[in-house]
């Protein structure tokens, strides 16, 4: 009985196993840098720099209204609670937008209706995370900003 001879590891068959091996690392990271590059929905402004001088004073400026915001997703409409100190339902000029945290592509803008004491908006929201961006103005002209998170769940 003979028996079998092992097979021979060349230097042919390392270089192979290495060219695979980082071969399939680049395609990867390739495919990544790729992915983040694509889906990634810009600059927030266009200037940070001017933007932060005048980020406290904004901030105090909103702080002094007392103005608290809730929103909340129902059948297919969007609740927004929007009431200063004093719980009174704020009438007023809302601009409004909701996406996805992460991904510019599915951002929505929203039309807002005073309907009893909230606000409401007709979206059809997929599950999963989203953000409001809400900007309104108070009667003296002082700009309120928020972005208030939003999960909703799956049926």
């Amino acid at each position: 009985m003979t028996m079998a001879q092992p097979k021979e590891f060349t230097g042919r068959k390392m270089l192979l196993i290495m060219i695979t091996f980082f071969g399939v690392i680049i395609a990867v990271n390739g495919y990544m840098a790729f992915s983040a590059v694509s889906t990634f929905p810009g600059l927030e402004v266009d200037n940070s720099y001017v933007a932060s001088q005048q980020f406290n004073e904004r901030a105090s400026a909103q702080r002094a209204l007392g103005w608290e915001s809730e929103i909340a997703y129902d059948e297919g409409e969007l609740v927004l609670q929007l009431q200063d100190a004093n719980g009174v339902v704020l009438p007023g000029n809302i601009v409004a937008k909701i996406g996805r945290p992460t991904f510019a592509g599915e951002d929505i803008e929203l039309t807002f209706r005073l309907v009893g004491e909230e606000y409401r908006a007709e979206a059809a929201l997929t599950p999963g995370p989203w953000r409001l961006f809400l900007d309104a103005t108070a009667q003296d002209g002082t700009l309120y900003k928020q972005r208030l998170p939003l999960t909703v769940e799956a049926d």
